[in-house]
C-alpha cells in the first residue's frame, strides 16, 4: 500500500514542503514518483517518518537525525528505543505536573513547601543509568551525594551556570566559530570547570562525555534546543581541549 505526498503530510501534520525537504537532505526517500510527479511512500517510508519525527520531538537537528538513522539500521531496535525514551519522558512530564500542582495547591493554601516536591521531575537522577555504565557506580554516587547535599539557590546557581554555557555554545554555532579557536575553547574551558565540580575530568572521561552528547538524544536535544548543530560543537570543543590540556 502507498499513500501519497499530501496525504502523508495531513496524516503526520506537517507540509508538503517539509516532506519535500526532508527527501532532499536524504532522510525521507519516496518509494517512488509518479507520472505526474507526485511522490509515494510505502508503508516502510511511514516508519522512517515516525522516527525522523520522533527525533525532532526530541529536539535532534537534521544533520543529527541523519547520523542516528545511518547509525541504527535495525527499525525495531530503533523503535524500541524511541518508545523507551518517549516513556521516560512521560514519567517526567507527570512528575513535574504533580510537582507544579503541589506547589501551587500550598502556595495558595499559605503551606510550607519542601524542597523535595518542588524539584521533582527536574532532578539528574534520570541520567544514572548512562553514569553508572560509563564511569561507575562510585561517580554516580559521588554526584547523587553532591547534588543532594546542596541547597535550592545552589542548585538553581549550578544549572543557571550550565545553561549559561549552552548558550555560549550555541552562540558559538550560530557565528561559524571553530571548535579549536580561542573563543570556543574559553568557553570549552567553562564547560570543564563546570563539570569539575564534581569530579575531576580526564582526557578520556572528557572526550566520553563530549561524544554522549551527540550520540544520547536527550543530551543532544539539551544542547541543540538552543540551537541546531550545538551538541556537535561541544563535542569538538571539549575533545580539543582534552588532548591539549589534559
Amino acid at each position: 500500500m502507498e499513500w501519497s505526498i499530501q496525504e502523508i503530510a495531513k496524516k503526520a501534520g506537517t507540509t508538503s514542503r517539509t516532506l519535500r525537504h526532508y527527501g532532499e537532505r536524504g532522510l525521507l526517500e519516496p518509494s517512488r514518483i509518479g507520472a505526474n510527479g507526485y511522490r509515494y511512500y510505502d508503508q516502510a517510508g511511514l516508519v522512517r517518518l515516525q522516527r525522523i519525527l520522533l527525533l525532532r520531538e526530541l529536539g535532534l537537528s537534521l544533520p543529527a537525525i541523519a547520523e542516528v538513522l545511518s547509525g541504527q539500521r535495525d527499525t525495531s531496535a530503533a523503535l524500541r528505543t524511541h518508545l523507551a525514551l518517549l516513556e521516560q519522558e512521560r514519567e517526567r512530564i507527570g512528575r513535574r505536573i504533580a510537582s507544579v500542582r503541589t506547589t501551587l495547591h500550598k502556595t495558595e493554601k499559605g503551606e510550607e513547601l519542601m524542597a523535595d516536591e518542588v524539584f521533582d521531575g527536574f532532578d539528574h537522577t534520570r541520567y544514572e543509568g548512562e553514569v553508572t555504565e560509563r564511569w561507575g557506580r562510585g561517580a554516580y554516587e559521588k554526584g547523587d551525594r553532591w547534588w543532594r547535599s546542596l541547597g535550592d539557590a545552589q542548585k538553581k546557581a549550578f544549572m543557571a551556570e550550565q545553561d549559561g554555557i549552552a548558550r555560549a555554545f550555541a552562540r558559538a554555532a550560530r557565528e561559524g566559530l571553530a571548535a579549536d579557536g580561542d573563543e570556543v575553547q574559553a568557553i570549552a574551558r567553562r564547560q570543564v570547570a563546570w563539570l569539575s565540580t564534581t569530579t575531576t575530568p580526564s582526557r578520556e572521561y572528557l572526550i566520553g562525555l563530549g561524544q554522549m552528547y551527540v550520540d544520547d538524544p536527550r543530551f543532544t536535544a539539551h544542547y541543540d534546543r538552543h540551537g541546531e548543530g550545538t551538541a556537535v560543537l561541544v563535542r569538538d570543543a571539549l575533545k580539543v581541549y582534552a588532548e591539549r590540556n589534559l
